[in-house]
């Protein structure tokens, strides 16, 4: 059941789809429906799951799943990436590939190939203090916390 973030708990599960491109403006609410149908039809026959989502920068997709009253199991998650994947597919983006980094620059979002990535980072081009986006965190206390965070205080700081 579709419900709104603000109601989910912190320990919620969290998945987030980082897009190589922003999504145009003609597209946001297309996508936007899209996303909100396939969280309505998510465990529809559960009456107690309860998810939501965000959209953020345009660029981003966030599922948040509250699992404490019911279980998610590996075909409930297995549907959402096939979802994932669609869209993929739809607008001619990539969301699921973790091996690439966001980072804020100036007002803007930036996803670079890890090895770019680097580079930027040796050229001095980004800096420790410079905004990551931790696409990895699975919780909702966490994306709330550390999610936009400096290079300096994540796990990209090994790269420093």
């Amino acid at each position: 059941m579709l419900v709104d973030y603000t109601s989910i708990p912190d320990d919620a599960k969290v998945w987030i789809y980082p897009s190589s491109r922003k999504f145009y403006a003609n597209e946001i609410e297309e996508l936007e429906n899209k996303i909100k149908e396939f969280i309505e039809n998510w465990k529809l026959e559960d009456q107690n799951f309860k998810a939501s989502y965000l959209f953020l920068y345009n660029r981003f997709i966030v599922f948040v799943a509250d699992d404490a009253e019911t279980t998610l199991s590996m075909a409930d998650i297995d549907i959402s990436v096939s979802f994932i994947l669609k869209l993929q597919e739809e607008y001619n983006v990539q969301l699921l590939d973790k091996m690439n980094v966001c980072f804020k620059q100036g007002e803007f979002v930036q996803y670079k190939d890890l090895k770019d990535f680097k580079k930027l980072l040796k050229n001095k081009a980004i800096t420790a203090k410079t905004i990551i986006f931790d696409n990895l965190i699975t919780t909702k206390l966490d994306f709330e916390n550390f999610w936009e965070t400096p290079i300096e205080d994540s796990w990209y700081n090994r790269f420093l």
